[in-house]
């Protein structure tokens, strides 16, 4: 398997190519010079505006839109070749049968990316490697082992679950809404604390995550003890039980999200 990475994409791609690419596919004028004043719009940086010569504004709202119309020639190329890749935005991935083919794609895709793209292929986050091994695509690490769960039946047992950068973004994150100094009610704090539950956790709930799920649960609710009582080691268990939490107050609960668990938690009378 080839993961690859592409240095600085969003900071390097060319315009001149991105307007020709558009405009294979667009014949408005109009059109076209929205788009490249958009590329050429330039960077306020202390008090100053920087013109931009290459690159689209990462965050930009047709960046994405923009990132699949410049790399859509990867695509082509690619499945003309007979590769099997799968790509979101500038990540990418291509699964090979052998080293050998492995080594042929990551030297086709350069081929196209360097050659034809005037990108440039990252050397020190580029790798083959086997499934065994492992690989991290898209904030998931994924891996062969035994006693995963098959993602395709015959196919090999695989797992997938966050990669550890991932939970500590979203520890993180709850630690700064659960800071003790955060003065909000306990309604206000849960109103700010449950979309970034239910969002990190509908992203990562199809994979392998029971057990961190169930970890990451007892965590946030001692969180929140710590939070509401001002001190770690407190009778917020009394005062304040994890069946009010997650049924009267409403906190999102990850387990509940995780498919497998609809059932258990149907049959207990609980809501997701």
């Amino acid at each position: 398997m080839v993961d690859a990475d592409i240095a600085d994409f969003f900071g390097t791609l060319s315009h001149s190519t991105l307007v020709d690419l558009v405009a294979n596919k667009v014949a408005d004028g109009k059109v076209l010079r929205l788009v490249r004043q958009f590329l050429e719009a330039g960077v306020l940086r202390d008090g100053t505006v920087e013109p931009t010569l290459a690159g689209v504004p990462q965050g930009g709202v047709i960046s994405p839109l923009l990132s699949n119309i410049y790399l859509h020639v990867f695509d082509v190329k690619m499945a003309e070749a007979g590769y099997a890749l799968t790509r979101y935005a500038d990540d990418w991935l291509i699964v090979c049968s052998s080293r050998r083919e492995a080594e042929r794609a990551l030297t086709d895709a350069k081929s196209v990316l360097e050659g034809e793209l005037g990108l440039r292929v990252h050397p020190e986050k580029t790798r083959i490697v086997h499934v065994v091994q492992g690989f991290e695509f898209l904030g998931y690490k994924i891996k062969r082992g035994q006693g995963a769960m098959k993602y395709k039946a015959g196919g090999p047992d695989l797992y997938a679950y966050p990669r550890d950068r991932s939970v500590e973004r979203f520890k993180a994150r709850v630690r700064q809404i659960t800071n003790r100094r955060n003065p909000k009610t306990l309604e206000g704090l849960l109103d700010e604390l449950n979309p970034v539950i239910r969002g990190w956790g509908n992203y990562y709930r199809r994979a392998n995550v029971r057990g961190l799920f169930h970890r990451l649960d007892g965590w946030i609710v001692r969180r929140i003890w710590s939070w509401r009582y001002k001190k770690w080691r407190t009778a917020g268990w009394k005062q304040l039980p994890r069946e009010k939490l997650y049924g009267e107050l409403g906190l999102v609960n990850l387990l509940q999200l995780v498919p497998s668990m609809e059932g258990y938690y149907s049959q207990k009378g609980l809501s997701r």
